[in-house]
């Protein structure tokens, strides 16, 4: 199984045909958009992004759907992992040495 990100591309770097900047997540990126030389982007285009590269044209509601799984994923890991610590030390409060 693979993980692919979407991403809202921004701009293209204007030194090469194949490289685009993206939002992710709020975090710019630079990816190559090679793969996708027929599907014509434009800024503001939505992409699926699996290591650095872009695999898939995706409509908003996509990616949109996409993101919120992802969020929902992280949030359910991080629910696990504090309960999992709350589990292991809540044994483990200090005791009076006499």
């Amino acid at each position: 199984m693979c993980l692919g990100i979407a991403g809202q591309v921004i701009e293209f770097v204007s030194d090469t045909t194949d490289l685009a900047r993206v939002n992710v997540f709020g975090v710019e990126r630079t990816i190559n958009i090679g793969m996708l030389v027929n599907d014509e982007l434009i800024p503001g285009d939505w992409v699926l992004i699996h290591v650095g590269f872009a695999i898939a044209k995706m409509n908003e509601s996509e990616a949109k759907a996409s993101m919120a799984f992802l969020q929902g994923m992280g949030e359910a890991f991080t629910d696990e992992i504090a309960a999992a610590w709350n589990e292991e030390n809540s044994d483990s409060e200090p005791k009076d040495k006499e």
